[in-house]
């Protein structure tokens, strides 16, 4: 069967993702962002999941070129999600020319231990995906998030397809950004990934106008149990129909 993760970056979306089917949950800070570390105190929460969650490492937004510094936060970062006991890590880092920076992946892995590792969307800057695939294979990397090198998967299923074929087996190709219930199909039949990634979100609401209008920031949309459960019933739907 098909698996899905699902992306949260709060204590209530957390809560709602843990469903059954729900293959793992990538914990994030500032989703609408690209995902940031999330706070010590949700990585304590998610320990006690019912599904394996893996804490996003990125220390800032913006690109994948990390000062020294940030590579210390970064692998203080990692000691935190291990100590909490998280299931794995979800990692990136790159060079000035968007090529994976192999000694920083190779430092952070090795902080990682034995937690399992996602390359994340660092990889849709590289110059030559079939050689960052081959890489992360060398590094260890257990999948791939990727949407194809496009600003979403529905846009970048051809590259997907052909990191897939190139992958053969080796490491799990996982299509994210803007994976959608609309979508999700197609995605799965026309790329052969096996894995989807997506925050299930919906509308939020019974926020007044009045949080945002002094700065706090407009909470639009939260994890949805609905939208996952859609979600799973696709790829279940897509399961049975294989085995016809």
């Amino acid at each position: 069967m098909p698996t899905l993760e699902i992306c949260v970056e709060d204590a209530v979306g957390l809560q709602t993702a843990q469903r059954p089917g729900v293959s793992r949950i990538e914990l994030c800070s500032a989703l609408a962002l690209g995902g940031l570390t999330p706070s010590a105190g949700l990585m304590h929460l998610a320990a006690k999941s019912t599904v394996p969650v893996y804490a996003m490492i990125r220390p800032r937004e913006g690109g994948f070129v990390f000062a020294e510094a940030e590579i210390d936060q970064m692998l203080a970062d990692i000691d935190a999600a291990r100590a909490a006991g998280l299931a794995g890590v979800v990692l990136g880092a790159s060079l000035d020319d968007h090529t994976l920076d192999i000694a920083t992946l190779k430092r952070l892995s090795e902080a990682a231990g034995s937690m399992g590792r996602t390359l994340h969307r660092v990889f849709d800057l590289t110059p030559n995906p079939l050689m960052a695939v081959d890489q992360a294979v060398e590094l260890g990397f257990e999948r791939i998030l990727t949407s194809g090198q496009a600003i979403s998967a529905p846009k970048g299923h051809s590259v997907l397809k052909n990191i897939v074929h190139h992958a053969a087996g080796r490491i799990e190709i996982m299509a994210g950004s803007g994976v959608r219930v609309g979508n999700a199909r197609d995605l799965l039949r026309d790329t052969g990934v096996t894995s989807l990634h997506a925050s299930c979100r919906g509308p939020s609401v019974g926020q007044a106008c009045r949080v945002w209008d002094l700065g706090f920031g407009r909470l639009a949309s939260r994890t949805s149990g609905r939208i996952i459960d859609q979600m799973l019933a696709i790829l279940a739907e897509e399961t049975a129909s294989a085995d016809a």
